[in-house]
């Protein structure tokens, strides 16, 4: 475990060194290169977390979704319980700041969704295997939620969260594809 939080603090370290051009520069590519992928420009609705820097820039992704007329939906993390719900998102001032400011959906001005009505689940991550193995933020909640989720998976990450290999345990489930600001990776092939 201590070896997790190791690579954790140091991933997080690395991506802290990003320039916000740059940033911005990457995060734009890795967007456009979301847009033109047949999961996306199929899916009507997209399961996102709002981003927080240093991860890929979700505002813009979500803004495209809505323009398209996709439904959005966001997690709400349940930390009595680790679990983890979606509810639907209309507009950004229906979040609110809790924890670690992290930015989830207001309970009372969000409607629930049912994990079936994601077509897309964009997962977050720290770092990724070429095989789609990810390394997320140490709460554990995707890797939950990710057990009885059957839709697509498609994770957004910058090309140096790409790791040879991370820490991993028997529970970790990979995700379809990841799209880094240099290419789409196909990772169940």
């Amino acid at each position: 475990m201590q070896e997790k939080k190791q690579f954790r603090t140091n991933m997080i370290k690395q991506l802290q060194t990003i320039s916000k051009p740059q940033y911005e520069h990457m995060s734009y590519q890795i967007a456009l290169q979301l847009y033109k992928h047949a999961s996306f420009t199929s899916a009507s609705h997209i399961g996102i977390t709002i981003s927080k820097f240093p991860e890929v820039d979700t505002y813009q992704i979500i803004r495209k979704c809505w323009q398209l007329g996709k439904q959005v939906s966001i997690p709400k993390c349940i930390p009595e319980t680790k679990q983890m719900l979606f509810r639907k998102l209309e507009q950004f001032n229906h979040l609110e700041s809790v924890y670690s400011n992290l930015f989830e959906p207001i309970m009372e001005k969000t409607k629930p969704t049912e994990p079936e009505e994601i077509d897309l689940l964009l997962v977050p991550g720290l770092a990724f295997t070429k095989n789609g193995y990810r390394l997320g933020f140490g709460g554990g909640y995707y890797d939950r939620f990710l057990q009885s989720y059957n839709g697509e998976t498609i994770s957004l990450a910058f090309s140096m969260q790409l790791q040879e290999e991370i820490p991993l345990q028997k529970h970790d489930l990979a995700v379809e594809k990841i799209i880094t600001n240099e290419g789409i990776i196909v990772t169940n092939e």
